[in-house]
């Protein structure tokens, strides 16, 4: 459970934009999407290296 406190004289739209970062997170959104639907485990680990590999591209591109 999501607890944030309203501190005086605070507006509430900064109380809600606390709220919305604490939300994501926690990754609930992420996790529900990921349910939505079956996803076998070989098609995950594909993508799981085809990430990595982006990602190593990248930090590759920006130090080397």
């Amino acid at each position: 459970m999501i607890i944030v406190n309203v501190k005086e004289n605070e507006s509430i739209e900064k109380a809600l934009k606390r709220f919305k970062k604490k939300f994501e997170r926690t990754g609930v959104l992420r996790e529900l999407r990921a349910r939505n639907y079956y996803e076998k485990p070989s098609v995950k680990s594909r993508q799981q290296r085809i990430k990595a590999a982006y990602k190593q591209k990248l930090y590759a591109e920006q130090n080397y």
